[in-house]
């Protein structure tokens, strides 16, 4: 059998990554362009209240910054109610800092907004940036859903900035900066006396009035754009490839094992990107909701199936959730598990921790092996140091919730939760190609 990764050329998929990263300034964004993926291969959004189409298909749903792909298309004639899921789940979100709703602050002179940081945001790497603004907006509108509705915004221009504090006002800089988040993160964008109130711009830019602005989930983000790095173009950095790398990937994976399948389907394939894992995950459409459960359930009801069904389906489901992984840095080799070192461009990585911060156990370690040895890609094995406080991510939640055999993931990354990472540009083609072999096993 030709492996998996031999379907996908490494440049195009890193340049595909590269666009996602730059078309994807906010979890809203991320939805709206993994959704055009999905549409452009025959993918058709279901309205969340409405019933789940009981013909074979290729569908998704969405709900806010979250979004739930799936195909029962290619499952055999004679696939039971019963059938089990393959579902790859990552997240959408990123730390960022995020407008408050009231913004409007002056200083010396400046007008500023008021912001307030979102996640484990490594704070003074936002220091001297050209920050963008972008997120969802709702306005008053009596023809939308009680009589509101949601628009996106994505001011791709230089308009905010924080400005560091210059080395000579504070000679102690150099041994690093603790930065207060109230006080000390606050963006400037003018210095103008007649600078309008926040809301009045944002009508401005949105051409409303407004008293119809009634509410925002707006975030900063670097306008830096995502590129190829390094002497051989064998890196790639980016704002959000925690985790939008991860989101990239399930939708390819979902798209090519749909798309090319290896056969009959054994399990209905799924692709989970939950928004708000950067802070626990506890909202409606975070993992740690009923979202993803839900979505299993009704696709069982759907194909004729009750609730015996649907758990037996849950009985033989495998989850893989995906996150970045921590590649071991080449300045700070001390701080990794000393039999575990992590290389940019060498392949998955096998997220492990014996208290359960990741979901990984020896059933799920096969799965995910086996999609390796399937895909042609090495895979490599992450554990954190015994004396250091382990990370975690929507694994443990998802495996909680369903009680399916769960495994965590990742692909390997530096400066995570910095404005800026850097992951192999290799490493993203043997990422899908794991990721199409997991959820479309031979």
């Amino acid at each position: 059998m030709t492996p998996r990764i031999d379907r996908f050329d490494a440049d195009e998929v890193a340049s595909g990554l590269i666009s996602y990263l730059d078309d994807s300034p906010t979890p809203f964004h991320a939805v709206a362009t993994s959704a055009e993926m999905l549409e452009a291969e025959g993918f058709t959004q279901v309205d969340e209240t409405a019933a789940l189409p009981a013909e074979a298909g290729r569908y998704y749903l969405v709900r806010g910054g979250s979004l739930v792909a799936w195909s029962t298309e290619g499952l055999g004639a004679d696939a039971p109610a019963s059938t089990g899921f393959r579902v790859v789940g990552a997240h959408t979100d990123s730390p960022n800092l995020r407008i408050k709703p009231r913004p409007d602050v002056t200083s010396v002179g400046f007008a500023q907004l008021a912001v307030e940081p979102y996640g484990g945001l490594i704070a003074n790497s936002w220091l001297d940036r050209d920050l963008g603004l972008a997120g969802r907006v709702t306005l008053r509108d009596a023809d939308g859903v009680n009589g509101v509705r949601s628009v996106l915004l994505d001011v791709d221009e230089p308009l905010l900035r924080v400005s560091r504090l210059a080395i000579h006002l504070d000679r102690e800089v150099r041994e690093g900066e603790a930065l207060n988040a109230q006080r000390q993160l606050v963006p400037h964008w003018s210095v103008s006396p007649n600078a309008p109130a926040f809301t009045t711009w944002l009508a401005g830019r949105l051409g409303v009035d407004s008293t119809d602005v009634l509410g925002w989930d707006l975030m900063t983000y670097d306008l830096t754009g995502a590129a190829r790095i390094g002497l051989d173009g064998g890196l790639i950095a980016s704002a959000r490839l925690d985790n939008l790398a991860t989101s990239y990937a399930a939708v390819r994976a979902l798209l090519d094992a749909v798309g090319d399948p290896q056969g009959p389907l054994d399990a209905i394939p799924v692709i989970a990107l939950f928004d708000h894992e950067e802070i626990g995950s506890m909202s409606e459409r975070g993992a740690f909701s009923q979202l993803l459960p839900a979505v299993l359930e009704r696709i069982v009801l759907a194909r004729g199936g009750d609730r015996q069904d649907h758990l037996r389906a849950l009985a033989s489901t495998v989850i893989a959730s995906g996150d970045m992984a921590h590649a071991t840095h080449p300045n700070y080799a001390d701080r990794h598990e000393p039999g575990h070192h992590i290389t940019l461009n060498g392949g998955p990585v096998l997220k492990i921790n014996t208290n359960l911060r990741y979901a990984t156990d020896g059933v799920g370690t096969a799965a995910f092996r086996l999609a390796c040895q399937q895909a042609g890609v090495p895979m490599q094995e992450f554990v954190t140091r015994s004396d250091l406080p382990c990370g975690s991510t929507v694994g443990p939640m998802t495996a909680a919730l369903t009680g399916a055999t769960t495994v965590d993931f990742g692909a390997p990354t530096l400066s995570m939760h910095s404005v800026r990472e850097v992951c192999g540009a290799g490493d993203q083609a043997m990422y899908v190609a794991c990721l199409a072999s997991f959820l479309d096993p031979a």
